[in-house]
């Protein structure tokens, strides 16, 4: 068995070097003395005979790439050798060999009618050549060669046929696993990005805010000073924790578990506290709140703190109002300044400021608008669902 790998394996990588010792094989076996079953003693072999033994059998070092033609060839040698009174049974094979590979390398329809026309053409010059009927055993074995020649050809090639359509869609399926892990490590990458601008930006901001307030009354009011100092200090520590947690999902796969509240609308007045004391920041809420879905609440004050981050690094001295309304269906959350807008094309969407906002707005299925306000100013708009639950009867 281990043979007739390695051999499989040394045709398949050098094939005219097999078929080259195929026909040797075959050209030898044909000159041997052997007469055709139910005929009379031949006489000994012509150099004619010879010729055309030779002419069939080299035909063969060419039969994968010019399967049809070496058919035609062979079998009008074989057929030559039998009108001749010259052929050796063991020639025929070449024949049959040819008929094969047709069959291997061209579709069924071609193979059938090639091998026919074959071997009626064959088995032809045998009725001449032995003055048998078509029925003669000589002949029905004959013809018998060909159809298992052809029927085991076009058994092959339809495996090579399945076993490539399986490759193909072994390797269809490796390239969208591949894909599909590319996709979602590109997603992972964005989202964890997303989350540390939110979370830099936002509280970096804030330090600012509250150093310059502590520089400016340092003199005068030590006290409110003081209180702005707590407040760098806190934001500090907050950035500081949420780094941690961002480079924990980075090492390990998955964060640990948080040790205080998710950021939603309830630690609204908290984050508009932080700037106020820096920029006039104004805030209202209209309709009734309510418990949110989880992303959208997130989304909600992630829009908000990243607006207020904008309006700040853009327009430090503009007043800036928050909005928040809850209807039946959505909740929308609205931040507006009468400052200058964005100072340029790159702080207007580009990288991950109002581009991260549209993308969490999306994500939780809302809708979002950023843009220059006809008065003056910028508006940052976000509605996202939010329907009341209905009550269970």
């Amino acid at each position: 068995m281990g043979r007739l790998a390695r051999w499989r394996r040394v045709a398949r990588a050098h094939p005219i070097v097999a078929d080259a010792l195929l026909a040797a094989v075959l050209f030898t076996v044909s000159l041997l003395p052997v007469n055709p079953p139910g005929g009379p003693p031949r006489d000994p072999l012509t150099a004619g005979a010879v010729l055309l033994a030779l002419a069939g059998c080299a035909a063969l070092v060419l039969r994968r790439r010019l399967p049809l033609p070496v058919l035609a060839v062979v079998t009008v040698a074989a057929a030559t050798s039998l009108l001749a009174q010259q052929a050796r049974g063991p020639f025929v094979l070449t024949v049959a060999v040819a008929a094969y590979t047709v069959a291997t390398r061209t579709d069924r329809r071609t193979a059938v009618a090639a091998g026919a026309a074959s071997g009626l053409l064959l088995g032809g010059s045998a009725v001449v050549a032995l003055g048998v009927g078509w029925l003669d055993p000589a002949v029905v074995v004959l013809l018998l060669w060909f159809g298992v020649a052809v029927a085991a050809g076009d058994a092959v090639r339809s495996r090579r046929a399945y076993v490539a359509v399986l490759e193909e869609r072994a390797r269809r399926a490796e390239r969208t696993r591949e894909e599909e892990a590319r996709r979602r490590v590109a997603e992972e990458r964005l989202r964890i990005a997303r989350e540390l601008h939110d979370v830099v930006a936002h509280h970096i901001a804030l330090i600012n805010v509250q150093a310059g307030v502590a520089g400016h009354l340092l003199r005068d009011h030590p006290d409110a000073a003081e209180e702005a100092l707590g407040h760098v200090r806190s934001a500090a520590r907050t950035v500081l924790d949420e780094l941690a947690v961002l480079l924990g999902l980075l090492r390990r796969g998955e964060p640990e578990a948080p040790t205080e509240p998710a950021p939603g609308l309830g630690r609204l007045d908290a984050l508009v506290d932080g700037f106020a004391a820096g920029q006039p920041v104004r805030w209202s809420l209209t309709g009734r709140p309510r418990p949110l879905p989880g992303a959208v609440d997130a989304a909600a004050y992630r829009i908000v703190q990243e607006s207020l981050t904008n309006a700040h690094r853009h327009a430090p001295d503009a007043t800036v109002t928050v909005e928040v309304r809850y209807t039946d269906t959505a909740v929308t959350v609205e931040v507006r300044d009468d400052g200058p807008g964005p100072a340029g094309p790159g702080d207007s969407g580009t990288g991950l400021g109002l581009l991260g906002m549209r993308e969490r707005a999306e994500a939780a299925g809302g809708a979002f608008h950023a843009g220059p306000r006809p008065e003056g100013g910028f508006v940052v708009r976000a509605e996202l669902p939010a329907p009341i639950p209905q009550e269970v009867t």
